[in-house]
């Protein structure tokens, strides 16, 4: 099956003040229709400038962008922005983590998701106002008919997050990105929002990448998973094989630091040692060798000086030979 979105050596260098920001260093994967990717990995590890590219999102004044982003075989990089301003909100949409911020003041929320809908639809004033109360009700506003006239500090920080759900999927998207949907949200309206993604993906084949911090979300969400460390990616495969046999060690932190139902009570969680890298002076070798235990075990200078790389498919960017612990979680 040929990929919708396909991502090829994706680079992303930010000028600033202090230095050129590393943010995303020859990143490479695929995400196919009606299949879920989950990106997951710390604050600063490249997720979210990643998407934002997929978008053409950033300031190209002072961004620097190499590789190739293709959303079914067009190229994104090279596209001028009249073509991708009719792309995102249509064929493409973002979930945006920080929705006080992403939905302006100024507007009702219901006139900020009837605008993508009668600009990428044609349709009038009264339909768009219609689908924006069904949008609402899709997830899970109550009185929705009511509150389409509120602004966005009538809503709670919540309720502010299923309205930018709502905006994002008012067109039907074919590639929905979605960073840290479920953001504020009590358990039960996580679970709801979760299950309205299912649905929409059901009814319309779209592709999701999944932006998130919490592998039970991962777990229970996404098809394919990838781990990224310090702009790159260092493991990927299907949830059910990065989950249950990782094989980086970071994997292996990320894991290890999650509380689980069936751990003991009393069983402390084991966070990762250390901080993320600089990514004005990303460390050479392995960037994650500063925090890891298994150095010693690979022997010689080998991570200090020489950068793993990740194979196609099914694998992890590690020095670490196959059997030598891979597989652990805690």
């Amino acid at each position: 099956m040929t990929a919708f979105l396909s991502v090829r050596d994706l680079s992303v260098r930010f000028a600033t003040e202090d230095g050129v920001v590393r943010a995303v260093d020859g990143l490479s994967f695929d995400v196919e229709r009606g299949r879920t990717l989950g990106i997951v990995g710390e604050s600063g590890s490249g997720k979210s400038v990643t998407n934002l590219s997929v978008l053409g999102l950033h300031d190209r004044r002072t961004t620097e962008i190499e590789g190739r982003i293709l959303l079914d075989g067009q190229d994104l990089t090279t596209a001028p922005e009249s073509v991708l301003e009719k792309l995102r909100g249509n064929r493409m949409a973002m979930i945006f983590q920080d929705s006080l911020t992403a939905l302006s003041p100024y507007y009702t929320v219901g006139r900020q998701i009837a605008e993508p809908f009668r600009k990428h639809t044609g349709a009038s004033r009264r339909e768009a106002r219609l689908r924006a109360v069904e949008m609402l009700e899709k997830v899970g506003i109550p009185n929705a008919a009511l509150r389409v006239d509120d602004y966005p500090h009538q809503f709670s920080g919540g309720m502010r997050q299923r309205a930018m759900i709502a905006m994002a999927l008012v067109c039907d998207p074919e590639l929905l990105i979605a960073d840290e949907p479920t953001t504020a949200l009590d358990v039960t309206v996580q679970a709801q929002i979760l299950d309205l993604l299912k649905d929409l993906q059901q009814q319309t084949g779209s592709a999701i990448v999944l932006i998130t911090h919490d592998l039970g979300v991962v777990a229970g969400t996404a098809d394919d998973v990838l781990v990224m460390y310090a702009g790159r990616a260092v493991e990927r495969g299907t949830a059910r094989e990065v989950l249950r046999s990782p094989r980086h060690p970071y994997t292996w932190g990320l894991l290890g630091s999650m509380a689980r139902l069936t751990s003991p009570v009393d069983e402390p969680l084991t966070p990762i040692p250390g901080s993320p890298p600089s990514l004005l002076d990303p460390p050479p070798g392995c960037p994650f060798h500063p925090r890891c235990a298994y150095v010693a075990r690979v022997g010689g200078d080998r991570c200090r000086t020489e950068r793993p790389e990740l194979p196609e498919g099914r694998g992890a960017a590690c020095h670490l030979p196959d059997g030598a612990g891979k597989g652990r979680t805690r």
